[in-house]
């Protein structure tokens, strides 16, 4: 498999066509619950990261994150239930971010937007 670009929309891009292609995208979740981080843009405001490969969402399960586990959420369920809801509680998302946690950051209906309409 490749590894991810250091041009992160390139990456961001290659998030969208691996999900369709296979119906599913990565997340880490621990014992407190799913892993997040804090935004870069916008103070206050957290960040969910998802992954289009598990062994890209793997290399973060380090430091704070060693307890944490990959798993798989299904592309239907990401679309109807995770990112509506993300919106609701005022969560970004973050696409395919690099080992130095590194990727695009933004709002969950523009990635519902952009994921429907590569659907189309």
């Amino acid at each position: 498999m490749q590894n991810l670009s250091e041009n992160t929309e390139e990456n961001y891009d290659r998030f969208i066509v691996e999900a369709i292609d296979t119906g599913c995208v990565w997340a880490l979740q621990g014992p407190e619950g799913w892993a997040l981080c804090p935004s870069e843009k916008y103070t206050e405001t957290d960040v969910l990261p998802f992954w289009s490969q598990p062994e890209f969402a793997q290399r973060h399960c380090i430091d704070e994150w060693r307890d944490y586990q990959v798993l798989p959420v299904s592309l239907e369920e990401l679309l109807e239930d995770w990112l509506p809801g993300m919106h609701t509680d005022v969560l970004l998302v973050g696409v395919n971010w690099d080992g130095q946690m590194q990727g695009v950051e933004l709002e969950p209906l523009d990635l519902l937007a952009d994921i429907e309409g590569d659907l189309s």
